[in-house]
């Protein structure tokens, strides 16, 4: 038995569920999100709650039950909320700067890099050298974040690149020669 997927979901105030079949849509005051879930789950809106219930007792359909209760409940936040991370820029010479839609990036390449929002991600150039991406979609919000930090990765000695905020830099020592023992 799934042990987060039995969980109701409550709706907040101004959130909205509705259910079509097998899809799932989440209205809210930042964006509307829906989802396609499985046919061995069933979502029922009731009192107020959502509920994710197993057609069947299959270990396949116990796994489901509990990614589509997590699935919807994300969806029910990021409509109310949203969701954010932030990143941080290391190194000589890195700068960040937001020209309309696009950040563009000094990552001690011979070239800016350019990297263009997408619909429904927010990004967000607060100082020299913090990025915050934001948006109802956590899955979204992630995989952009994740795009960006990958296009200059943590170098392990000086730690220059980029990383998330609340990430700890590992450094490496560097060498040791000509040290006797």
């Amino acid at each position: 038995m799934s042990r987060i997927g039995k969980l109701p979901i409550s709706i907040p105030a101004g959130v909205s569920v509705e259910v079509n079949g097998r899809l799932v849509t989440v209205k809210g005051p930042k964006d509307t999100l829906t989802q396609e879930v499985s046919s061995n789950v069933t979502v029922q809106v009731k009192d107020n709650e959502v509920l994710v219930v197993r057609n069947d007792e299959t270990t396949d359909s116990n796994a489901k039950q509990g990614l589509y209760r997590q699935l919807i409940h994300n969806m029910v936040i990021g409509v109310k909320d949203g969701f954010k991370k932030s990143l941080t820029v290391q190194g000589v010479g890195y700068k960040l700067n937001k020209q309309g839609n696009k950040l563009v990036m000094n990552l001690g390449l011979s070239h800016p890099v350019e990297f263009a929002e997408v619909e429904g991600i927010k990004i967000d150039v607060p100082d020299n050298n913090t990025i915050i991406v934001s948006g109802a979609d956590k899955e979204l919000v992630g995989a952009i974040a994740a795009k960006i930090k990958a296009l200059r990765p943590i170098e392990p000695y000086h730690g220059y690149g980029i990383h998330y905020t609340n990430e700890p830099v590992i450094l490496k020592p560097g060498k040791s020669a000509g040290k006797k023992k």
